[in-house]
């Protein structure tokens, strides 16, 4: 299992990615020529099917690699964050100092 890294150190790695596109590369068929290949994807809620040319698939797949790679990325920061300010928050919530109690009955108050 790898450690943990820290959130300033996942955002260097999410800054070192330059180019990245969301979807799957799928092959559509293949031919006496060649692979023919597609860019499958969604966006605002639609799916969406781009045709790629053959010279250009093994860019296409790193940029979605590089897509992948960044959603985890992001994933292990909002963790590491979500963490962090639970932790502060119970942190925070043991320091406060609790009011005293009371010794005398509140008394009810009429109705009338």
């Amino acid at each position: 299992m790898k450690p943990a890294l820290q959130p300033h150190s996942l955002l260097q790695q999410i800054a070192q990615i330059q180019r990245m596109e969301p979807g799957k590369l799928c092959i559509m068929r293949h031919s006496p020529r060649g692979a023919y290949y597609n860019l499958q994807c969604r966006e605002n809620g639609r799916t969406l099917t781009h045709y790629v040319p053959a010279g250009q698939a093994e860019i296409v797949a790193r940029h979605t690699a590089n897509y992948q790679q960044f959603q985890a990325l992001m994933a292990q920061y909002a963790q590491q964050i979500i963490a962090q300010t639970r932790a502060e928050r119970v942190a925070g919530a043991k320091k406060k100092p609790r009011r005293p109690i009371s010794s005398s009955p509140k008394s009810r108050k009429s109705s009338s």
